[in-house]
């Protein structure tokens, strides 16, 4: 056997020798509540993962964040294009609404971010730690970033996301693995616009006609905006919510409403954000003034020849593992998958253990799938080696 192949067994068995321990460190970071507004408690499982990623040949970078936890990165002092690993480790669920590790004895463990993401982090420690017990890690280039902001769409990480992946070669996102372990290529791109209408307040009987009514103007927004939804283009605008006046016998002075966009290509991203700008301008009526903020907060995760590769090449390590090795159709959601693709790094996401149930209090994770997707890391990382 080539003495290469043998460097790679002894990489899978050191994987397989470190299950247990991967599932408990799963287990120890969720049972740490990291709501994204706990900033306490996601700075216990950030220094809880940096004591696990202490690796030889890893540095770690802490970054602070106001408002939210700290961020990390890790690197590697191997020379080219890096290899982006991206994860997040804040959660949905604020403490005390669903807490806790529990393992059902039929492959299951439910827990907030047990799938969405710990579990997905577990798997990049565990195959780093594989890697550098087979003497492999410092040749790889690697940055491993690991964000506080995913869940509310990654507001103060994105730029520190955007500058270490410049110039890598690739990018692979550790977020739930789907049904089938089908490899994600496509997500939507996400966005928010607040429009605001600003009026004139009057009293309704004595001098309706001096009021400017902000409501009706923006009513008329939202029938132009809501049209702009277009299923054939995987375009949708939903207005989620609408506020404005304070009395039935008084002309609102003004109104609010909240705008959830999505789509599926920068250029339907630019041409709706633009559309929603002038059918707000054109919605005022007269004292009324119209105003606008929020755009595309996420551009979509498309598809390319070059993510396209990227898929087939991970998908054929997945196959070695064991895995699934399909592509998953399009998702409406989006991830950090979004803010490094449309800088021109092939990316493709879901490669976290699978489960079901994110974003719910029955979230849960198939305990069996950890070793090989943790394989089919190892696989397409040695695959890289110079």
């Amino acid at each position: 056997m080539p003495e290469a192949m043998k460097s790679l067994d002894a990489a899978l068995a050191a994987v397989r020798n470190r299950g247990a321990e991967m599932l408990a460190l799963t287990r120890s970071w969720v049972e740490i509540n990291s709501f994204t507004q706990n900033i306490d408690g996601v700075n216990r499982v950030g220094a809880l993962l940096r004591e696990a990623f202490a690796l030889p040949g890893l540095t770690c970078s802490v970054i602070p964040a106001e408002g939210f936890g700290d961020h990390m990165i890790w690197r590697t002092a191997a020379a080219g294009a890096p290899i982006l690993l991206v994860g997040h480790h804040d959660t949905v669920f604020p403490p005390g609404h669903f807490e806790g590790w529990r393992e059902d004895g039929n492959n299951k463990a439910t827990g907030p971010g047990a799938l969405d993401m710990k579990g997905g982090l577990a798997i990049i420690r565990t195959a780093l730690a594989a890697l550098a017990d087979a003497g492999a890690l410092e040749k790889l280039p690697l940055r491993v970033v690991c964000v506080s902001d995913e869940e509310v769409g990654s507001p103060t990480s994105a730029p520190h996301l955007r500058e270490t992946a410049n110039g890598a070669s690739c990018a692979l996102v550790f977020e739930s693995g789907r049904a089938a372990d089908a490899i994600i290529t496509r997500r939507k791109g996400v966005g928010a616009m607040t429009v605001v209408a600003h009026g004139k307040a009057a009293h309704a009987g004595n001098n309706h006609k001096d009021g400017a009514n902000a409501i009706w103007a923006l009513s008329k927004f939202v029938t132009a905006a809501q049209a702009m939804t277009d299923y054939a283009r995987g375009v949708t605008v939903n207005v989620g919510e609408f506020h404005g006046g304070t009395s039935k016998n008084t002309v609102p002075e003004r109104a609010e409403c909240k705008l959830d966009l999505r789509y599926e290509t920068v250029a339907d991203a630019e041409a709706l954000v633009a559309g929603l700008r002038a059918a707000a301008e054109a919605a005022a009526i007269p004292g009324v003034r119209m105003e606008v903020s929020g755009g595309a907060n996420r551009l979509p995760l498309e598809r390319t020849d070059a993510s396209a590769a990227l898929r087939d090449e991970y998908a054929a390590c997945a196959k070695a593992a064991g895995l699934g090795h399909g592509e998953a159709a399009l998702l409406g959601g989006g991830s950090d998958a979004n803010t490094v693709a449309p800088l021109g790094v092939p990316a493709i996401d879901g490669l976290g253990p699978r489960g079901a149930g994110f974003h719910t209090t029955t979230e849960y994770v198939e305990l069996d799938t950890f070793v090989p997707k943790c394989e089919a890391l190892v696989r397409f990382l040695w695959g890289r080696l110079a």
